[in-house]
């Protein structure tokens, strides 16, 4: 019932918005080829069920590999950049610099240079995803107390005690703010990858119907990638309120 105090709000907007909408192609008559109804793609989305399965299985697959290695990477490199002044005035600037190029362009290179298998897929959702949780975490780190880490070096404790006791557990808040974020971009950035080249996955599934001039099933499988991106943000969600505790008790341990 908490959830759904909140969630309430947007479920009464979604719904008004999609009568709308129903009520606008019923009234114009519009063209299923250029504005499919509600119900339309509701239809395309029960009749193709099992091929958009198929298809949306392999695209949460390549998310999942890609998400989880680039907070792996994310982690190890604000790590490094935290304990190495020299090597955060280096790697800043070419690090802001990768988020430069656009996706558009990196896409078809990824595929051209590693092929059409999981490997370009899952490097573009590395370099898509893991640069706000670097930034949120390195914000993180500084937001660290003083007076906290200056009673741990008076007491002789290591960089690393320092690290782990005081200036891990003040980035917990900024991190899940930066996974949010890059948890946004994970579905979307792997559909993009499919859909510049690959066997399977939403992306292909998505060039096809636009290929057959099935726009319903092109919004079917965007209502798909919406759905996977709101359950992934949603498990991040219990995932920080679940650990939340458990994390304090073991850091100030």
């Amino acid at each position: 019932m908490l959830y759904l105090r909140y969630i309430y709000p947007a479920l009464v907007l979604a719904t008004l918005f999609l009568a709308g909408w129903e009520g606008y192609v019923l009234l114009t008559d519009a063209s299923a080829l250029i504005l499919p109804a509600p119900s339309d793609v509701a239809n395309g989305l029960w009749v193709e069920r099992r091929e958009i399965l198929r298809h949306a299985l392999a695209t949460i697959g390549v998310a999942g590999v890609g998400f989880s290695l680039s907070i792996l990477f994310a982690f190890a490199v604000s790590v490094s950049l935290h304990f190495a002044l020299w090597l955060r005035r280096g790697m800043m600037p070419l690090l802001v610099a990768s988020q430069t190029v656009p996706i558009v362009a990196l896409a078809p290179l990824m595929v051209l240079w590693f092929g059409f298998g999981l490997l370009p897929k899952v490097l573009l959702v590395i370099l898509v995803t893991f640069f706000p949780m670097v930034v949120s975490l390195m914000a993180g780190y500084a937001s660290q107390p003083r007076a906290f880490r200056d009673q741990l070096v008076s007491m002789g404790a290591s960089r690393w005690v320092v690290f782990r006791r005081a200036t891990l557990p003040s980035a917990r808040a900024q991190f899940f703010s930066g996974l949010r974020i890059s948890a946004t971009y994970a579905i979307v950035a792997t559909i993009f990858a499919e859909y510049a080249g690959a066997r399977q996955g939403l992306g292909i599934y998505i060039l096809t119907a636009k290929n057959n001039f099935r726009a319903d099933l092109v919004l079917a499988a965007v209502v798909i990638s919406a759905t996977l991106t709101l359950t992934l943000l949603a498990a991040i969600l219990i995932v920080e309120r679940a650990t939340g505790r458990r994390f304090r008790r073991v850091t100030h341990a």
